[in-house]
């Protein structure tokens, strides 16, 4: 639930909740280039920031030398594919003929031309909000008089508990969350209406706020209020006030039909658009080919940060030249459900994807055997699969966070899944973004997450937080390393990614919301932090064991 798209964070914050933006401050003793698009492209050796160093790779590793395409798999809330930025680096299926209503290459999809959309209707029409996994599990255990739950083996006292517990929790913050809203958005409506008229200029920044000086007592406290606003719910340099405030009403009347659906059945809109049968993963054959259906803000910013086009002049540089984006539409606005998620995977395998990124997750998992099946399947074919940690601030050793690379129905756990936090550029004391899970089991590795530049629908760009954002950080590096050695086989690239991270001159980091420090080594297996230079180097003098053909778009 904590991914249901980034934006919505700044909002989690109003319902008494953890939200990243207002908590991703920067010291101002830190580098200045910190603040400037693409920090997560620089190094800390040359740069004095925990970027990525794909930028030093650049310069110094990569030039003159041939790469071979990689596509990568977004498993999101859908791509913008006509974006400016991300022109050229859209996945297309050659063996589809568009429009002609004929799956022409026998993949059980017809049309699909820049991979497919599992939450779209046979007639065209989308889901677009969706309920959260606690209620969804709450009516199936409590309410639901199909017999479904006694299947399932959740019908133990504790996990019942666990859900009822997770629902109320979840129903109070949806409350929370309306009622606020209601209350700070015409506040912030009103302020951004005076605020035009006495500056005379439209939009408002927050550095419009900040050079206003008024005389009137009246203005003074509009000004203060508003700074307050903008501090509070975490309003970034680039976005205006009339912005945030638009944004704040997609996520009040989201919030308002989520919370009346409390009391209905969870599965009913989901029955009438997409019609596919629920409880079984042999109906696969459902959705449509729009992957730019709904808002696709999140997935877009996911690509751009991946594959946007470099030194085009446009936006912001993405990590890779090479790159070719599947676009998979699976994620709502609530939790993406498990059957969704799974048949997604095999897609993006079935079709030629080395990579698939995850930059969503949940707390519960009822279907978590049909996604266990599907990673393996991944695994078996080679494919490597990055996933974002969470942004709860969470121990995830101690809970369990989906998807993940544990086999549920045995001892196992995939060896091609990484799971990613996100770092600030620092200073040292500050690299650790104060919204990211951690887990010095279940976390790979940190990546770049705080304040990053990219792509967003209608040719616009902005900055967002996350661990969403770090994952594609780390995507974005793994694609670079499988267009200049394909031959690496995922295990390798992996291996590469986890023994070449970049480690802190010193660990100590100041833990979130208070005083204590703690040691930054032991909040993910590695220890580290993504380095792209670093990666390329060893992947360097590795031996290619791959034995699949380079599939180059």
């Amino acid at each position: 639930m904590w991914m249901r798209v980034a934006r919505k964070l700044y909002f989690r914050l109003i319902s008494v909740v953890v939200c990243f933006l207002s908590a991703v401050s920067v010291s101002n003793a830190q580098s200045s280039v910190y603040s400037d698009h693409g920090w997560q492209m620089l190094d800390y050796r040359t740069d004095s920031v925990f970027g990525a160093g794909v930028n030093r790779a650049y310069e110094g590793l990569l030039k003159g030398k041939k790469a071979v395409p990689v596509i990568v798999a977004v498993i999101d809330m859908g791509v913008d594919t006509g974006h400016e930025d991300l022109v050229g680096h859209i996945w297309t299926n050659t063996k589809e003929i568009a429009g002609n209503g004929i799956d022409d290459d026998g993949n059980g999809y017809v049309d699909d031309l820049h991979g497919w959309n599992f939450l779209g209707g046979k007639d065209g029409s989308n889901l677009n909000i969706e309920s959260y996994e606690s209620y969804r599990e709450y009516y199936r255990l409590f309410k639901d008089s199909s017999g479904w739950a006694n299947g399932q083996g959740y019908s133990d006292s504790l996990y019942r508990d666990k859900v009822k517990k997770s629902f109320l929790k979840d129903s109070l913050q949806q409350e929370q969350a309306v009622y606020m809203l209601a209350q700070v958005i015409p506040q912030m409506r009103k302020a951004d209406s005076i605020l035009k008229y006495s500056l005379h200029k439209d939009p408002i920044y927050a550095h419009d706020i900040t050079d206003y000086q008024p005389s009137d007592s009246a203005l003074i406290q509009v000004k203060k209020n508003t700074l307050m606003y903008f501090r509070k719910y975490g309003i970034t340099p680039d976005m205006s006030l009339g912005q945030f405030i638009t944004e704040a009403d997609e996520y009040l009347e989201s919030s308002r039909v989520k919370l009346k659906n409390l009391s209905a059945d969870p599965n009913e809109q989901r029955r009438k658009i997409v019609g596919d049968k629920l409880n079984d993963i042999n109906d696969k054959n459902y959705g449509n080919n729009n992957v730019s259906a709904g808002n696709t803000e999140h997935g877009t910013h996911v690509a751009g940060i991946i594959a946007a086009s470099r030194q085009n002049g446009k936006g912001m540089d993405g990590i890779d030249d090479q790159v070719y984006i599947m676009a998979i539409r699976a994620v709502p606005d609530g939790d993406e459900r498990d059957k969704d998620v799974a048949l997604a995977i095999r897609y993006a395998v079935d079709n030629g994807a080395r990579i698939i990124n995850m930059s969503f997750g949940k707390y519960f998992s009822p279907g978590k055997k049909w996604v266990d099946e599907a990673v393996r399947y991944a695994g078996a074919h080679d494919v490597l699969l990055i996933h974002a940690a969470g942004n709860e601030n969470r121990n995830i050793d101690s809970i369990s966070h989906f998807p993940n690379p544990k086999y549920e129905e045995s001892s196992g756990r995939s060896e091609l899944f990484l799971t990613v936090g996100a770092n600030s550029g620092g200073p040292d004391s500050l690299i650790l973004a104060r919204f990211s899970n951690y887990g010095k089991k279940e976390v790979d590795l940190f990546a770049p997450g705080v304040k990053i530049y990219s792509t967003l629908p209608s040719n616009r760009y902005a900055s967002w937080s996350g661990t969403s954002m770090a994952a594609p950080v780390v995507t974005g590096v793994a694609a670079l390393i499988m267009e200049y050695y394909p031959q690496l086989t995922a295990s390798q690239v992996k291996y590469v990614l986890t023994h070449s991270v970049m480690h802190l001159p010193d660990n100590l980091v100041k833990w979130p919301g208070g005083g204590k420090t703690v040691d930054f080594s032991q909040l993910s297996a590695t220890g580290g932090i993504i380095n792209a230079y670093n990666a390329l180097q060893m992947a360097a003098k590795m031996k290619g064991e791959r034995k699949w053909p380079a599939i180059t778009k």
